[in-house]
């Protein structure tokens, strides 16, 4: 066994990437998604790269099975189980608004409808003491509907179960006894043993909703996967940009919400790795959507919580902006003005150029109108675009807008590009980050043709494409490492603050977190742990994640003031002030355990076949352009646009002014005139 395969299911393609241990060479390929049973997509794709599953020493795939039942409203049918007194918490939720001045805001619908949240019996105090026992009956009455009701899933989320989970274990396994394997049972402080009731809830309340559909689609492709030969666990991406194997992730699924866009974050940190560079902005422009996401000094940007579709979740996550702008992404008039996305013609009938009975002109439909795309050879020539039903589709739209067929084109692509470009300020300027200090990694399908006009609207001058940038997010999968992370609640006054009992906690953690990548297989060398704490000033309400240095620090002399210190700089940092004479306060302690594989290469061009040209007439700014097509294989020396570069999984556009050129781990560095 000597092959690596990582894999990306998208809403459009399979993309799928191999690595040879032996020789080092990377090959990539995809094949259109099928949504009918994903397992056929899988096969076709990794059918293209390789013969044998039996030859795969690690296998890893990043799948948005939970997200797509999140986003269309199709997960699991949930009984929520709350402490009595609180059954209003989860519907409750916050007073806060997140659209000041929307007029017509509403809170996100909840997952679990009220008559479907059950009360029980028992109280655990602030400090996970009990007060009254733990009202098993009340628990055995949940059970008993969620049988008599069909129920998919149970969530229990009772009070300051994250101090002392004592009643939820209790009521986890009473609902195990009563409704065996058939309904999944999810107990609160194993997904999030972190305070915020409601928070705590809606993490909880996630997971059992898409809980059951990743479970059935992760065993049904280790079922599909062993009965071909396969030798070696199914590894997930997690949202976390680490990975876990399939039977850890069907334990806790919640972990692979975002687990297909995740990939493209990694390979960005690769990427930066190999350029010598600490900061970049990654952009996946596939079919369906568009991901932004950051690589901030050499490291993915993760948070320990986030909002997804308005429902808040506790859990490390890359830091993602989603849209809906993609190739797919279908152009429409409204109002006499033209809109794009973000609904897309998806993998089928696809865009009017795939030939497939689609008729509404999309992104892909106008960049093959304008010539920015050579038909003969999309997706290195598995698929022969139709150029005439895009011209049509992209003709008919222009009639009723009153445009020429080519303006319009260009108006489809203008609009996708500056709803991208205000997608990456969302990341970056309402955050306080330059986007100018940034180098943009492109990759996805339809990623680096709109690169450079994205790079232009955001001032950002340069632009950089790798090797296979289709499936660089598959690739970026093989790049990740084992990760599990572990929390501890910790509330302490500085005042009150013992370094030492801290620094116990922390070792314990250390001590579960290396057990756990044992367990997942990681040998003892490549383990690694690292540790942070959850801080605030006195009277916040939300706090600042801060790195220590390791488990023993805060037992350390001086450990007090060097903390405060850096959470004084972090505090400036995220918010442009601190207040350093403060007392601070600790809320959390964090520990996440790697387990790191080798390295692969950067997927660039081996032995590969002299580039071929040829010239077509391209549309840029309303002007024809007489421009050379090129094959990225064989590339070599500076390239001045307007130039088109077609390759297996992509087509880079370098439009006029811009420089080009092939560094030595064969990424495409474009220089674009802002």
């Amino acid at each position: 066994m000597s092959y690596r395969v990582a894999m990306d299911i998208g809403g459009t393609f399979t993309d799928v990437v191999c690595y040879d241990d032996r020789t080092g060479a990377v090959t990539a390929s995809k094949a259109p998604t099928t949504p009918g049973d994903l397992a056929e997509g899988v096969f076709a794709a990794l059918g293209r790269v390789m013969d044998d599953p039996s030859e795969i020493s690690f296998f890893v795939h990043g799948t948005t099975q939970g997200l797509n039942a999140l986003l269309e409203r199709k997960g699991a049918r949930v009984l929520l189980l709350a402490s009595g007194g609180a059954r209003d918490v989860y519907r409750i939720a916050r007073g806060n608004r997140d659209r000041m001045f929307d007029l017509r805001y509403r809170k996100p619908e909840p997952l679990v409808p009220r008559r479907d949240v059950m009360e029980a019996g028992g109280r655990l105090d602030y400090l996970g003491r009990e007060l009254r026992p733990l009202d098993e009956e009340s628990v055995r009455a949940a059970a008993q509907r969620a049988r008599a009701e069909g129920f998919d899933a149970v969530s229990v989320c009772l009070l300051f179960s994250y101090v002392n989970p004592d009643h939820e274990l209790r009521a986890g396994r009473i609902l195990r006894e009563e409704l065996g394997d058939d309904v999944l049972v999810v107990l609160s402080h194993e997904v999030a043993r972190e305070w915020r009731e409601y928070e705590r809830t809606s993490s909880a309340v996630l997971e059992a909703y898409t809980g059951p559909v990743v479970r059935r689609y992760l065993a049904g492709i280790e079922r599909r996967f062993s009965e071909r030969g396969l030798g070696v666990p199914v590894h997930v991406m997690q949202s976390s940009g680490g990975l876990v194997n399939a039977s850890y992730a069907m334990r806790r699924p919640l972990q692979t919400l975002l687990s297909g866009p995740v990939g493209g974050t990694m390979g960005g940190v690769a990427a930066a790795r190999l350029l010598g560079r600490d900061n970049a902005i990654c952009i996946d422009m596939g079919g369906t959507s568009f991901d932004v996401s950051l690589v901030v000094d050499g490291r993915p940007d993760v948070s320990a919580e986030a909002s997804i579709e308005g429902h808040p979740v506790l859990m490390p996550i890359v830091n993602l902006h989603t849209i809906g702008a993609g190739g797919g992404s279908i152009a429409y008039a409204e109002a006499g003005a033209l809109r794009v996305g973000p609904e897309s013609a998806g993998a089928d009938p696809g865009p009017a150029c795939y030939g497939r009975g689609g008729t509404q002109a999309t992104v892909t439909d106008a960049n093959v109108a304008l010539g920015r795309v050579d038909p003969a050879w999309f997706a290195g020539g598995l698929m022969t675009l139709d150029a005439e039903a895009a011209g049509a589709a992209v003709a008919e739209l222009a009639a009723r807008l009153r445009l020429d067929p080519l303006e319009l084109a260009e108006g489809v692509c203008a609009v996708a590009n500056a709803k991208m470009a205000q997608a990456i300020r969302t990341l970056t300027v309402e955050h306080g980050v330059e986007p100018r200090e940034f180098a943009l990694v492109a990759f996805g399908g339809a990623g680096p043709m709109h690169a450079a006009f994205i790079a232009r609207e955001l001032g950002i001058s340069e632009v950089v494409v790798p090797r296979f940038p289709g499936a660089f997010s598959a690739w970026g999968m093989l790049e990740a490492d084992v990760r599990r992370d572990l929390t501890d609640p910790y509330f302490r006054p500085q005042d009150v603050l013992d370094g030492g009992d801290m620094s116990q906690r922390l070792v314990a953690l250390e001590r579960e977190a290396l057990d756990a990548l044992d367990a997942q297989g990681v040998p003892e060398e490549r383990r690694r742990v690292e540790h942070a704490v959850d801080m605030r000033y006195e009277g916040q309400d939300y706090t600042l994640t801060i790195p220590l240095r390791d488990a023993t620090e805060p037992a350390q002399a001086g450990f007090l003031e060097c903390v405060a210190a850096r959470y004084a700089e972090a505090h400036t940092s995220r918010y442009g002030h601190a207040t350093p004479e403060a007392p601070v306060e600790f809320v959390m302690l964090r520990s996440t355990g790697f387990g790191s594989f080798p390295r692969t290469a950067a997927p660039a061009a081996g032995a590969e076949a002299p580039q071929e040209a040829g010239v077509r007439d391209v549309i840029f700014d309303g002007e024809v352009h007489r421009t050379p097509v090129l094959r990225r294989s064989g590339l070599d020396g500076e390239l001045a646009g307007p130039a088109i570069v077609v390759e297996e999984t992509a087509t880079t556009v370098v439009p006029p002014g811009c420089l080009a050129s092939v560094d030595d781990n064969g990424f495409l560095i474009m220089k674009v005139n802002t």
